[in-house]
């Protein structure tokens, strides 16, 4: 199975991104990867839950009917008699590890080069690299130093994401990370740039210039996420106590007083979990730009210049990562959408598929 971008002429024409809020497809009619359609289909909360060990899909039947729907609503003619079912897809950062290594040296034939880089994958990754599936490619070869971007992710959770694709009526073609598949979408120039695809549960960042990765970094906010549920259980927990001398015997309580503790208690829990929700959603702001801050550091330090523009993929979308950094105090970069307008054939996208979500399909659609 391929994780790393190659030559177009190996992909399918179709790409679906599996993410947490929801499936993402789209179709390309040639190497410039201009979208000619888009379609997108929600999912319910906990659908989809990315992380490093089995159990990532948690409603199958609902992410394969997603996949399917998706997928058939931008797959064109021909899918019926069994013919351009290949797909690309997308599967979440969080599923996946990506390390940049540095070798001595590396065998120029993969098939004696795999077995080192999955040698030194061992110590580094916190899953089975024997029984991972593993890809690699070289980025820079110079000065004694082989530098290799290595992608793995377990057999099991690869297995769930193309068992769904499988199960809606496609084939998996080539499976790729969402940061890596939008950053193909991008054309290789000198000019250095800075990347974030971010999501409510997962911020990435990356760098990269001329075609080659410099950094990739991913961080987890689902803390952020549990702490909410912990604290919402212990509102929940605490309605027993707020109500029980109301569903007592109401002799002795005068019911107009009575009517106005019930609301009083209703209130204060809808204030608490509204103080809740906007303390996480500020806290995920806070780890967010704290993240663009420091590749934005590890960008000057590394090529001696300050980045001008950041550019934004994923489902927050670039306006409110936009506010995130203005609110958080980090200032001086131009924030865009990572897909263009003219990247989508006139008509193809509409307000119900930002342009966000679509970074990952469409950088697996271009070559």
């Amino acid at each position: 199975m391929e994780f790393l971008p190659t030559s177009l002429g190996t992909r399918p024409r179709l790409a679906v991104e599996v993410r947490p809020e929801g499936v993402v497809a789209a179709r390309a009619e040639d190497a410039a990867g201009l979208l000619t359609a888009v379609a997108r289909v929600d999912l319910a909360h906990g659908a989809v839950a990315p992380g490093l060990k089995p159990g990532n899909i948690g409603d199958r039947a609902g992410v394969v009917a997603a996949v399917r729907k998706a997928l058939d609503q931008v797959a064109g003619r021909g899918t019926e008699r069994g013919v351009g079912r290949d797909v690309t897809v997308v599967v979440p950062d969080a599923a996946v590890r990506v390390l940049l290594l540095d070798f001595d040296q590396l065998p120029s034939k993969v098939v004696e080069a795999l077995p080192v880089v999955r040698f030194r994958l061992k110590k580094l990754l916190p899953f089975d690299a024997d029984t991972a599936a593993v890809s690699y490619q070289v980025m820079s070869s110079e000065r004694g130093v082989v530098r290799v971007l290595a992608v793995a992710m377990p057999k099991d959770v690869l297995n769930e994401y193309e068992g769904a694709v499988t199960a809606a009526g496609y084939l998996p073609g080539a499976v790729l990370p969402s940061t890596l598949a939008a950053l193909s979408g991008l054309d290789a120039t000198d000019a250095p740039l800075l990347v974030v695809n971010v999501e409510p549960g997962e911020v990435t960042t990356a760098i990269v210039r001329g075609g080659m990765l410099l950094l990739h970094r991913a961080l987890d906010l689902t803390a952020n996420a549990d702490a909410a549920v912990s604290v919402a259980t212990a509102v929940e927990g605490a309605q027993g106590t707020w109500e029980a001398p109301l569903s007592a015997d109401p002799a002795g309580y005068d019911r107009f007083e009575a009517e106005a503790a019930m609301q009083t208690a209703v209130i204060e829990k809808a204030e608490m979990r509204d103080w809740v929700a906007t303390a996480i959603a500020q806290a995920m702001a806070s780890e967010i730009t704290q993240s663009v801050s420091v590749a934005a550091a590890y960008f000057e330090d590394t090529l001696q210049t300050a980045p001008e523009s950041l550019l934004v993929a994923g489902t927050i979308g670039a306006h409110r990562v936009a506010a995130m950094m203005e609110a958080n105090g980090l200032e001086g970069l131009r924030v865009h959408e990572m897909v263009e307008a003219a990247m989508l054939e006139a008509g193809a996208a509409s307000a119900s598929v930002p342009r966000g979500w679509l970074a990952g399909v469409r950088g697996a659609l271009k070559s």
